[in-house]
């Protein structure tokens, strides 16, 4: 059990009614006279819903800790998603509750990390950038300003990324996974 204070972003803590939540942001609020409060904003593991919550300092929460596995996306059966366990080579397969918005960055032979609780998965963790072929994307437009020449661009998993102009279908850029942003040109 720690104090509510010393939560940070990208913790997981257990909540009194037995949920696992990821803290995506927090704030330490200390307004003048009053006690101070922990404001955060936290993601369900289980089905990705996003809440406010407001913790009082006095307030002591249980961490969890989760056992990362190194997994290789194989393939899509139905609304099952077949890993494979990098340590032992075991097959492991989850069903589409599990993944949720992962789904989308879900590319055969590519390195993932399932997030288990008490050995049961309980998430999936993409990697931070991935490189993906650009489908789509509209011609550059001639005269058009700096900040005004970005223009949408469809992907291979059927995304869209604002895109600098000089990106065309067919080339392959990178992607961070924490946004959905375009990096740069692979």
């Amino acid at each position: 059990m720690l104090d509510s204070t010393r939560l940070r972003k990208g913790m997981i803590i257990k909540r009194e009614d037995g949920e696992l939540w990821r803290v995506v942001e927090m704030q330490l609020i200390t307004p003048g006279r009053w006690k101070a409060m922990v404001q955060t904003k936290l993601r369900k593991l289980k089905d990705n819903t996003v809440t406010d919550y407001r913790f009082r300092s006095e307030e002591r929460v249980e961490q969890a800790f989760l056992d990362e596995i190194p997994v290789e996306f194989l393939y899509q059966s139905g609304d099952d998603y077949i890993f494979m366990n990098h340590e032992t080579y075991d097959q492991v397969t989850l069903d589409a509750e599990i993944i949720g918005d992962v789904a989308k960055y879900l590319i055969p032979n590519i390195l993932y990390t399932i997030e288990a609780f008490e050995g049961k998965p309980v998430n999936v963790v993409p990697p931070i950038t991935l490189e993906l072929k650009v489908v789509e994307t509209e011609p550059n437009m001639k005269g058009a300003t700096a900040s005004a020449s970005y223009k949408p661009a469809t992907l291979e998993n059927g995304m869209v990324v604002t895109v600098p102009p000089f990106i065309k279908a067919g080339d392959v850029v990178k992607i961070d996974t924490r946004d959905d942003k375009y990096l740069e040109r692979a």
